[in-house]
């Protein structure tokens, strides 16, 4: 077997595509935006077909656009000729993807949806294509040439697709005004998610609420903090949160003080402890804890009375910390 360089050759791969990708940015003109505006004020849904590998970037534009705020739903361009037509109704605009721009599935297709006057996009590599003049817009997603050895296999063609796709998604989220707290709705199982609209107050209430006197003795401040298992206690008096004492203050405390008897919570807690409200994300807090070092935040409402502890474990076992 000859020797053969696949790193230059993987290089080489990925400077091809990475070479495309950079192309597109000559074609993205006014059609461009007509082509935003036509999905964003559709009455209906965004219909993306292709077929072949074309078809397999259709779905992943289609999930990036559902789970940014656009509707989207994939049919397959042959399916479709076989009864999937059903899918299209006379409000949804159309994403046709092809390379060739002549795929005969894709050909067949486009009198029905000048029929049933369905607008339609075409992202398409050959811009002297049947699909390409019959299009409402037109959208050039050409390259030079393929990134395989024979210039067939679809590489930098599918790069580009998935590309402009995302180009495509981008520039939506920014018409529709799509915040993180919109994206946070449509993820609510992922850690992306959680990150975007788990708070404070979904975590803390599930853990106790362990509080002392500042004439508390430390027997009694050891056994508040060991039975609550928050590692910390706060300090109170009038109802007002006066200090903290941590099981790290314990440690410190006995290093100094073998005989702790005598010595009460005032005595060695700490004054003006760090809180947050409720109403604070989840992972905010964590980057309070860790900015700070500490592993507990006590929580108040916005006149300042504690309400509980937040423990850093229970934002790490949602996996927020991760």
């Amino acid at each position: 077997m000859k020797n053969i360089d696949f790193i230059a050759i993987a290089k080489q791969v990925l400077q091809s595509e990475a070479n495309a990708i950079l192309r597109l940015q000559d074609f993205v003109n006014e059609d461009f935006v007509k082509a935003l505006y036509l999905i964003k004020d559709a009455p209906g849904r965004l219909i993306v077909t292709g077929i072949g590998k074309s078809a397999i970037i259709g779905q992943k534009i289609v999930a990036t656009l559902n789970s940014t705020g656009t509707p989207a739903i994939f049919m397959h361009a042959a399916e479709a000729i076989h009864g999937d037509l059903g899918i299209i109704q006379s409000e949804d605009v159309i994403l046709c993807i092809s390379q060739s721009g002549n795929t005969p599935e894709i050909s067949v297709l486009i009198p029905f949806f000048k029929r049933q006057g369905n607008k339609f996009i075409a992202l398409v590599g050959n811009m002297s294509s049947f699909l390409a003049k019959e299009a409402d817009v037109t959208l050039n997603c050409s390259v030079e040439r393929e990134a395989c050895p024979n210039n067939l296999a679809p590489t930098c063609s599918s790069t580009a697709q998935l590309a402009m796709g995302d180009a495509l998604a981008s520039c939506l989220i920014e018409l529709r005004g799509f915040t993180s707290e919109d994206f946070a709705k449509y993820h609510p199982g992922g850690i992306l998610g959680k990150r975007l609209y788990i708070k404070v107050q979904d975590l803390y209430k599930f853990n106790e609420i362990p509080m002392v006197s500042p004439n508390a003795p430390m027997p009694e401040v050891i056994l508040e903090i060991s039975g609550k298992r928050l590692g910390v206690t706060a300090v109170m008096e009038n109802e007002k949160l006066m200090g903290a004492i941590t099981d790290g203050d314990l440690r410190r405390m006995l290093q100094k003080n073998p005989d702790y008897t005598h010595l009460l919570a005032k005595d060695v807690m700490t004054l003006h402890p760090k809180t947050i409200t409720e109403d604070i994300l989840a992972v905010e807090a964590l980057e309070i804890m860790k900015a700070k070092n500490i592993t507990n935040l006590f929580v108040v409402d916005s006149l300042g009375r504690y309400l509980g502890v937040l423990h850093i474990h229970d934002i790490i076992k949602e996996g927020i910390g991760l």
